[in-house]
């Protein structure tokens, strides 16, 4: 089992480092080409923090580990809320944008209610509970109004620049293709020593899923909010939280289930009515204490809550 930790916390520093060195490349070609900042932003760099959990869902579909690949999709969108957000927030209140309050929260809340009712085929009239090809295009369909969404909103000016590395294109090519050599090792080794430690120590994959993976999965997101905090750049810490969640949801799970149809078990409805939760808190607490902001309190509370929620699927 000590092999198995040693060899998931690897996997956990491949996904990191590849995603870092994917996201660099990636953005770097993209303004050699000309590409707005903004685009950059909210296209190839959300996509990147999203990564790892792409690869470890795709590992977990061809493997049949459903419940990984389900619970490490939830979990990272619980934790990029309750836990990265409340950490950014008790750096620094975050305030945030008119645009994200009204549209991309309540859009990040709908991919949460439209995942509840993609699941729970039975409440339909069907059966089984499971999410299907068809479910996941339909999911893509959603994704592709919210680049439609992003792309408009691209040609509006923003005061945030997202720092962009200067390379030459061999460089360029090098940073790629280390970052996907290293995603496509950090994920085999996540998934596969992330079932191994569940089976080891009498939990389920559920349970791995959603906390241990999910964690090692959402790194991306904790590191890049809690400097973005750190820094003052609140959209930054924020918005890479809510894209983060509409990618996971729209597009991960979506080529997820395109690949493999995803089976889906009813106790895990509690998982993802908490996600659903999660969403709309944050939603409200843009209207209490400072306007359009997260504060120190409401960001103890958030951690109060994944503490809580981490506590109770340990113990239950």
């Amino acid at each position: 089992m000590i092999i198995s930790i040693i060899l998931l916390l690897a996997g956990f520093l491949f996904l990191v480092k590849g995603a870092d060195f994917l996201v660099d490349g990636s953005s770097s070609i993209a303004t050699k080409l000309n590409v707005s900042q903004i685009v950059i932003g909210l296209t190839i760099v959300a996509f990147g923090t999203s990564t790892p959990e792409l690869i470890v869902n795709v590992f977990a579909a061809i493997e049949l580990r459903s419940d990984v690949a389900f619970g490490n999709i939830v979990g990272s969108n619980i934790i990029n809320i309750v836990l990265i957000l409340g950490v950014a927030a008790l750096i620094s209140p975050l305030k945030t944008q008119k645009n994200t309050v009204w549209k991309e929260i309540p859009f990040a809340l709908l991919g949460a209610l439209v995942l509840l009712v993609l699941c729970n085929d039975n409440l339909l009239g069907t059966s089984p509970n499971i999410i299907s090809a068809s479910d996941g295009i339909v999911l893509l369909l959603f994704f592709i109004i919210f680049m439609v969404y992003i792309f408009a909103i691209s040609k509006v000016e923003s005061d945030n620049k997202v720092e962009v590395k200067a390379l030459t294109y061999i460089k360029i090519f090098a940073f790629i293709s280390s970052g996907l050599i290293g995603l496509l090792i950090g994920g085999k080794l996540v998934v596969d020593n992330a079932v191994n430690i569940a089976v080891s120590i009498g939990i389920s994959e559920r349970v791995i899923g959603l906390t241990v993976v999910a964690l090692g999965t959402s790194l991306p997101e904790l590191f890049t909010s809690a400097v973005a905090a750190k820094k003052g750049n609140a959209d930054i810490a924020i918005g890479n939280v809510v894209g983060s969640n509409i990618f996971n949801v729209f597009f991960v799970l979506a080529i997820t289930a395109v690949i493999r149809p995803v089976p889906f078990k009813s106790a895990m409805n509690i998982d993802l009515l908490v996600m659903c939760f999660a969403s709309l808190m944050l939603f409200f607490t843009m209207f209490t204490g400072g306007k359009r902001e997260i504060d120190r309190w409401e960001a103890i509370l958030f951690l109060i809550i994944y503490l809580s929620y981490t506590i109770w699927l340990l113990v239950a």
